[in-house]
């Protein structure tokens, strides 16, 4: 299992929180330290909709500039900007096996992992 996020994110320390208190190994990777790439969002992109990915409800949707929001309409415009905007993915983003979760959601969790 891998989990992506952003250590100081609380819904990423909600997340770890419970995975290790359930004692499921995970290897975490810090997307703000060490980016992401275009292939791994293009393959979570199979998994779930581009839109999911994107956090419109977070601090850096909100101050992009209204001409930037505008312009991501298709997954290739969302793919660019959560490269360049990683703090604008929806945290955290799990991947374990061929499926994806995005975001902490505690009943989720335990249908996937209980």
């Amino acid at each position: 299992m891998k989990v992506y996020g952003i250590p100081n994110c609380n819904s990423v320390k909600k997340a770890l929180d419970w995975l290790n208190e359930h004692k499921l190994a995970y290897e975490f990777h810090n997307y703000k330290k060490s980016g992401i790439t275009k292939n791994t969002l293009s393959d979570w992109c199979k998994k779930v909709y581009w839109q999911k990915l994107v956090n419109k409800q977070g601090t850096t949707w909100r101050n992009l500039d209204p001409e930037v929001q505008k312009a991501i309409t298709n997954k290739t415009a969302a793919i660019q900007l959560m490269m360049e905007q990683t703090s604008v993915i929806k945290r955290p983003v799990i991947e374990f096996g061929d499926q994806l979760l995005v975001g902490f959601d505690e009943a989720a969790f335990e249908a996937a992992f209980l």
